[in-house]
């Protein structure tokens, strides 16, 4: 050994024995590994101890389970800091490693500052940045200035970010954007996690598809599968439909999406909305299915259409749906309305059906029977015709005495509508009639009862002006005197003028407006994510109880099922 490896082994020993007299207690100190080349410079590194890599390594250092290799080390004893310079890499553990051009590392605090093509990797994502921010007695990382994260699925960047090691977690801030093959997400903050690639977004968030757009303001989102939900704020441009609601699921691999509580969907190509408390949309059937306060919204002649039943359908592609409203079905415009069973619209056609004990209101006209057809033109899409089938009645109150009824009716009927205004009706078969008739000065002359084989009436201003007896009619007008009370009402004859709805609100009933919206869990109080992670990898772990964390069925809107007051 020459003189000059002598000298060296000598001055380091004492540099070493002065090390271990300046470190801290408690286990804390940095440890010197690997010294390489030693020297001191008091003037520009005051109470610093140099080190700088040999032909052989680097210099490295060790601290509480992390190693740190660098080409120069200014090293701080007794304050338990180090600067390293060049080549630099932290390893912890087997996961994590950090590379930078230059550190500083505080051994106190186990805080490490980086700078200069700063990456750091955990063995699944890779994030770059200027300056990170190790801090290794809380286990996390970040960063102020910008950084970019890189996994096998993602690409995210954003202005500000913090990594959370034990649960591999992501928090970003400002300007986040994840860019992915087949979607972006936009956000002012995200919670991603590395193992799930799950993300968990706050306040303005956008994601954009190749068929779709969600805009929420609080919400979740599986970035491998396509699939998640919005639970504040939240809006899908989905398959031509715009769908709004308190909570909102979708699912890319299904086409399907779902919606709950104050739910709005508007289809963008016929201008019509449907409003339901809870609703699917299945992309691949072209349907949609609404229920809970469900109400079809479409426009008429300048005038809304509100169709509403316990349950609403409506299927198929443009100008091919059928819309269908089960169970209770009502319906509402200025000048007509009815109610039914159910009801049956063919878009193709322009036939509206009114399924079982149906009964439609024209202005002051009852008009019921076995069953009754509305019919629109195909090309003005306004009313045309009017069909009522088997015991068909029409019935509306003598305005002028308050206390009579003008009566026709007949096995079927046959309506025409001019400028959407019932004009011409004509009842076939078996055909009676009692009407009260009137002079100039509204004196009754009396009330004319007769029975045919078909009879026309026409309407202005929406009462009789004129009837039209055809073959053979029976009958004659009988002073009010001579006829009895019993015998000026037709055999069937049903006043429902207490069931006859006035206004779109009175589509509903007392169930309807009563109805307990479930609790969407998070709306209201706060969720804890790291819980609802785990919650949710622990069930898509267990082929059994395997659900959507927060649904009231599988792959539903976050909701628990506690009712609460709407």
């Amino acid at each position: 050994m020459n003189l000059k490896h002598i000298s060296f082994f000598i001055l380091l020993f004492f540099a070493l024995n002065a090390f271990a007299q300046q470190q801290p207690q408690g286990g804390r100190q940095i440890n010197i590994v690997y010294g390489a080349n030693f020297t001191k410079d008091e003037a520009q590194f005051p109470g610093a101890s140099i080190f700088s890599k040999d032909d052989e390594r680097q210099v490295q250092f060790e601290h509480q389970g992390a190693d740190l290799w660098c080409d120069i080390a200014i090293f701080y004893a007794e304050e338990n800091r180090l600067k390293a310079i060049g080549n630099i890499r932290m390893q912890q553990g087997d996961s994590i490693e950090m590379n930078s051009g230059k550190m500083d590392y505080d051994g106190n605090t186990k805080l490490a500052k980086a700078w200069e093509s700063v990456d750091l990797t955990n063995g699944q994502m890779t994030l770059t940045t200027d300056t990170l921010y190790f801090d290794r007695a809380n286990q996390k990382a970040y960063y102020n200035s910008g950084g970019k994260v890189v996994d096998s699925a993602n690409v995210l960047t954003s202005r500000i970010g913090t990594y959370f090691m034990e649960p591999k977690k992501y928090q970003f801030q400002k300007k986040v954007h994840i860019d992915n093959p087949d979607y972006t997400i936009d956000s002012e903050q995200l919670d991603y996690y590395t193992e799930s690639k799950n993300a968990y977004m706050y306040g303005p968030s956008t994601i954009t598809g190749e068929e779709y757009k969600i805009y929420c303001e609080r919400g979740f989102y599986d970035t491998t599968i396509e699939q998640g939900y919005g639970i504040k704020n939240t809006r899908i441009d989905y398959d031509q439909k715009i769908i709004e609601g308190d909570s909102l699921y979708f699912d890319k691999a299904t086409e399907f999406a779902s919606a709950t509580n104050n739910i709005k969907i508007t289809d963008t190509i016929n201008n019509g909305v449907i409003r339901a408390h809870y609703a699917e949309v299945h992309k691949a059937k072209d349907s949609v299915f609404a229920t809970k306060r469900a109400v079809s919204i479409s426009l008429v002649e300048k005038d809304s259409l509100y169709m509403h039943g316990d349950t609403l359908m409506v299927t198929g592609k443009e100008e091919q749906r059928v819309l269908r409203a089960f169970r209770n079905a009502k319906f509402y415009k200025t000048d007509l309305s009815g109610k039914c069973d159910s009801i049956h619209f063919d878009e193709a056609t322009g036939i509206t059906q009114l399924i079982k004990n149906p009964v439609l209101w024209n202005v002051d006209n009852q008009i019921t029977g076995d069953s009754i057809h509305l019919i629109s033109d195909m090309e003005t899409d306004k009313l045309d015709s009017l069909k009522v089938i088997q015991n068909a009645f029409i019935i509306s109150l003598d305005t002028i005495s308050g206390t009579g009824y003008n009566q026709a009716k007949g096995i079927n009927l046959f309506g025409k509508f001019i400028e959407n205004e019932l004009k011409i009706i004509d009842l076939v078969q078996n055909t009676e009639v009692i009407y009260y008739v009137y002079n100039d000065d509204d004196e009754l002359v009396g009330i004319d009862k007769t029975i045919c084989s078909k009879i026309r009436l026409l309407m202005a201003n929406n009462d009789i002006e004129d009837i039209t007896f055809f073959v053979n009619p029976d009958g004659d007008i009988f002073p009010e005197s001579d006829l009895p009370v019993e015998s000026r009402k037709l055999k069937g004859f049903v006043w429902r003028g207490d069931e006859r709805i006035m206004s779109k609100e009175e589509i509903f009933d007392e169930d309807d407006n009563n109805i307990e919206l479930v609790k969407i869990r998070g709306i209201d109080n706060p969720i804890d994510i790291d819980a609802e992670e785990n919650e949710r990898q622990n069930n898509e772990n267990d082929p059994i109880n395997a659900r959507n964390t927060q649904g009231i069925k599988p792959k539903q809107p976050a909701v628990k099922k506690k009712a609460a007051t709407p």
